[in-house]
């Protein structure tokens, strides 16, 4: 019987390999050649260099292929000689020092830079290690000599040159010796940044260049660095005198002042001043020396402001310039000083002072049509027959300070105030003066005929008197007329002023400028006063008592006189009568009282006085007589 095979039964018989198979094998079979070859070459190749450097691996230019590490560092010693033989120049300004860069703390070490050759090639993943092996083979491998710089020997170098670039800061001084002016110039001071000059040198060794590195120093400049200039002003101003003036001065004016160089070397003071560009030395003479001497020459260069004076010409009814307008001034003592030290500053030698200025109320270009001064208001005259020669000199000296005045409308004008001071040097004499109850030799003895004058001008002008004095008794000056015989109308008419107690003073009450002008004429014994102004239409009336209440002279009077010589007599005073005297005076315009006033007059009898000089024969007599018929 025949038995058939089952389904899940099958029969195993071995094929030959496809073409695919066996290209597989054989690519699979080359590889592991290729592989076992590059392997053996790779190895070959590590075994070859095996403790030396690999091919193409250079330090800067040197090539150290295939050396050994030693050998290497060998040729690298003597290849590389920069920091012995290379040459670094360190400067400032036109100053240099010339060093190796080993000096300045540049050193090679051959070694250690062999060392690192032979580490190319040799770190990292293997991969990493064929990759650069084979760039050095094949481009060749450059590292750059590894320097060693030590800052601290760097230091210790541009230390020496610091010491001998470095200075101190020296401010130039100034001094004055005598007349001798000592100078010292300053000095910028120096100081090397060694830490930066070294940064910046560092750079430069490491290029393995020689060259030059300029080196950083700070400079710190003196406040005042130069005072040349102070110097050679202090010596110009020692060199010479030194005037002080009055800008524009008067014929009057006191001045100029001169300092020698002497003097001027004991004011001069050198002081140190803030300036935009720090400090500098201010030359000048000192200010409290300078404010003494202006504070004692104040009172005299300060002018008060003076209107013009003017006549009135009677012909053209103009006014003329007889003392031009003062502009009146005032010391400004700060403003003197650093005018002063300014001007000299500048190389003045005369200097002018500084004041505050005061213009007048009237000025030289005024008209008397702008100044109310049209014609003549009121005038008088007084006469003086019998006066000695000082009494007219003190007269005319005392008239002329009134002379072309001018009294502001609705001002009040004292005659002492613009009398001025009656003195020798002023130009007045000693004359007779009446003293309390005596008349006596003094200084201005006929001032008063002049104060007279002025009262009657204006009292028959009409114009308000504020304050009058009589004299204590009658005199005879006072009640001339132009023949010198006495007129008894004229008593109580009179004014006596004694600065500073006694004034005359009266008001000019018109909306006009009232000029005055005084005339003396000795030849005929005269003063005469007159007012020129605009006239308000204003007339007055007056009239006199006439003596009343007469009281006999006293007996005279005998006196022994040290000025008189045995023998000689002089009669010094004369007997008058006293007497009251009452004057009254109603001024109108246009019909109407304006006011009215009296003046009322005591004078005391007066004893006649008779001098003699000492052991002069019947002095004094034993009974009073008259003095006359002893005083020859």
């Amino acid at each position: 019987m025949t038995t058939q095979p089952t389904a899940r039964t099958k029969s195993y018989i071995k094929q030959p390999p496809s073409t695919l198979e066996r290209v597989g094998i054989a690519l699979a079979s080359g590889v592991l050649l290729f592989l076992a070859a590059a392997t053996t070459v790779i190895v070959g190749f590590q075994l070859l260099f095996l403790g030396r450097v690999f091919p193409g691996v250079y330090v800067g230019q040197t090539e150290l292929s295939s050396m050994g590490r030693e050998a290497a560092s060998e040729l690298l010693a003597e290849q590389i000689t920069y920091p012995q033989t290379g040459t670094i120049v360190v400067s400032y300004q036109d100053e240099s020092w010339v060093y190796s860069p080993y000096n300045l703390g540049l050193s090679f070490d051959a070694q250690a830079n062999a060392q690192v050759a032979y580490q190319v090639g040799r770190q990292g993943w293997p991969w990493e290690r064929l990759a650069e092996q084979y760039q050095a083979l094949m481009i060749g491998v450059h590292l750059p000599p590894q320097m060693t710089f030590d800052g601290q020997k760097a230091q210790d170098t541009l230390d020496e040159v610091a010491a001998q670039i470095n200075r101190p800061t020296v401010e130039a001084a100034l001094a004055i010796n005598g007349l001798e002016v000592v100078a010292q110039p300053g000095q910028i001071g120096r100081t090397m940044d060694v830490w930066t000059s070294i940064a910046v040198l560092e750079g430069q060794l490491r290029s393995l260049q020689d060259g030059e590195v300029a080196l950083i120093v700070n400079e710190t400049p003196p406040a005042i660095l130069d005072a040349s200039e102070q110097a050679a002003l202090a010596e110009q101003i020692l060199s010479r005198d030194l005037t002080i003036e009055i800008p524009s001065a008067y014929d009057d004016d006191p001045g100029p002042w001169t300092f020698t160089p002497q003097q001027l070397a004991e004011m001069l003071v050198i002081e140190r001043v803030a300036h935009e560009d720090g400090a500098r030395y201010q030359v000048g003479l000192e200010a409290g020396q300078l404010a003494a001497f202006l504070t004692e020459i104040a009172p005299e260069v300060a002018r008060d402001p003076e209107n013009t004076r003017f006549i009135f010409n009677d012909d053209t009814r103009l006014l003329e310039v007889i003392k031009p307008a003062i502009i009146g001034r005032t010391l400004q003592i700060e403003a003197s000083i650093e005018q002063i030290n300014r001007q000299i500053g500048e190389g003045a030698s005369t200097v002018e002072l500084a004041f505050d200025y005061d213009a007048p109320a009237v000025t030289d270009e005024m008209t008397g049509a702008e100044l109310g001064i049209t014609e003549l208001v009121s005038s008088q005259t007084t006469y003086f027959f019998g006066s000695s020669s000082a009494r007219i000199q003190n007269i005319q000296t005392a008239a002329a300070r009134f002379h072309g005045l001018l009294i502001p409308p609705g001002a009040t004008f004292s005659m002492v105030e613009n009398l001025g001071d009656i003195t020798l040097d002023s130009g007045y004499a000693e004359a007779w003066i009446i003293f309390g109850d005596r008349t006596i030799k003094g200084v201005g003895g006929g001032v008063c005929q002049v104060s007279t004058t002025l009262f009657r001008t204006v009292f028959f002008g009409g114009f308000p008197i504020v304050e009058r004095y009589s004299h204590s008794y009658r005199v005879a000056y006072y009640e001339q007329s132009s023949s010198g015989a006495v007129n008894p109308q004229l008593a109580g008419l009179d004014a006596t002023v004694y600065a500073p107690i006694v004034d005359f003073k009266f008001t000019n009450d018109t909306p006009y400028w009232l000029l005055m002008e005084t005339y003396v004429i000795p030849g005929s014994r005269s003063l005469t006063w007159k007012f020129y102004s605009t006239s308000d239409g204003r007339t007055m009336s007056w009239d006199t008592s006439g003596l009343k209440n007469r009281v006999d002279p006293p007996d005279p009077v005998y006196e022994e006189s040290p000025d008189l010589a045995k023998g000689e007599t002089k009669q010094v005073d004369w007997a008058v009568e006293g007497a009251d005297v009452t004057i009254t005076r109603v001024v109108y315009r246009d019909g109407e009282v304006l006011y009215n006033d009296e003046f009322r007059t005591h004078y005391l009898p007066w004893a006649a006085v008779c001098q003699y000089g000492e052991g002069t024969k019947g002095y004094p007599p034993d009974k009073p007589q008259d003095p006359e018929d002893f005083c020859k």
